[in-house]
C-alpha cells in the first residue's frame, strides 16, 4: 500500500507541474477514453493465463529437477547443478526469442507465440523453483525420512506423502514471490507478438502518442495485480501455519 500511495503521489504532483498531459485518452467518461481502458484491460486475462500455466509446469519441472539432488549419485548431482547454473545463465528475453526463432529451425517443430512463451517462462523458472524445493526438501529433518521407512513407505511414496506436505508449508513464501516474479517477467513475451498487458500498452501508444498516460496506466495494472496475488499468498501461508 506504501508503494501505491508513493505511486499516486508522483501521479498528482506530475499533473500539477507546467507539462500537460493528456488523461482524457484513459477517461471513462467519454467513448474513445473508455474503449482504451477496455483494450488495455484486454490483456489481463493473457498474462495470467501465461504466468498460471507457466508457474505451474516450472513446478513440476523443478520437483524433477530437484529430486535426483537427493541422491547420493554423482552424476545426478551434477545433473541438478548443470541444470540450475545453466538455465539461470541465460537471460529470460533472450530464451524467448530463441524458443520462438530458433527452435522451430534446429528442431523443424513450429510453436505459436503463446506456446513459445509459455516454454521459455517454465524452462526459465523451473531454475529457481528446483533450488526452492531441494531447500525446502532439504530442511527436513532426517527423521522423518526414517519415520517414513518405518512404515514401508519407497522413497517416493515418503517423498509424496511424508516429506513435500511439511516442505511446502516451509517454501510457500519463496513460491509465492516466484508466482509475483512470474507475473512481472510475463512482460517480456509481448516482444514475440503475444497480447498481454505490455503488449496492448504498447499498440495503443503507437495510435495515441501518449506513452507516459498510457504506461502508468499499464503500472498500476502490475501494481494492482500483483498486491492481490500477495494479498491471497499471505491468506495461504497463515492458514497453512494455523494447521
Amino acid at each position: 500500500m506504501r508503494n501505491l500511495f508513493l505511486l499516486l503521489l508522483f501521479l498528482f504532483l506530475t499533473a500539477c507541474s507546467g507539462q500537460e498531459l493528456g488523461w482524457y485518452i484513459l477517461s471513462p467518461n467519454n467513448v474513445n477514453g473508455l474503449t482504451n481502458v477496455k483494450f488495455l484491460l484486454s490483456g489481463l486475462t493473457t498474462t495470467i493465463y501465461i504466468s498460471v500455466i507457466s508457474i505451474f509446469i516450472s513446478m513440476i519441472i523443478g520437483v524433477i529437477v530437484a529430486v535426483p539432488s537427493l541422491s547420493n549419485n554423482k552424476f545426478l548431482t551434477y545433473f541438478n547443478i548443470g541444470y540450475v547454473e545453466i538455465v539461470r545463465a541465460i537471460p529470460l528475453l533472450v530464451l524467448i526469442l530463441w524458443v520462438y526463432y530458433g527452435l522451430p529451425i534446429m528442431t523443424g517443430l513450429s510453436f505459436s507465440a503463446f506456446t513459445s512463451g509459455i516454454i521459455a517462462l517454465s524452462i526459465s523458472e523451473s531454475a529457481f523453483q528446483a533450488e526452492i524445493f531441494r531447500a525446502g526438501i532439504n530442511s527436513i529433518k532426517k527423521a522423518q525420512w526414517e519415520a517414513g521407512s518405518s512404515l514401508g513407505l519407497n522413497f517416493f511414496k515418503r517423498l509424496r506423502l511424508v516429506i513435500m506436505p511439511q516442505a511446502i508449508k516451509n517454501i510457500l513464501p519463496a513460491l509465492g514471490n516466484q508466482f509475483v516474479y512470474v507475473l512481472k517477467m510475463s512482460s517480456l513475451v509481448s516482444i514475440i507478438g503475444i497480447g498481454d498487458l505490455t503488449r496492448k500498452a504498447n499498440e495503443l501508444v503507437v495510435t495515441t502518442y501518449r506513452p507516459l498516460e498510457i504506461y502508468t496506466f499499464l503500472i498500476l495494472e502490475y501494481l494492482v495485480l500483483i498486491l492481490i496475488v500477495s494479498y491471497f499468498v499471505r491468506k495461504l501461508e497463515k492458514r497453512l501455519k494455523e494447521k
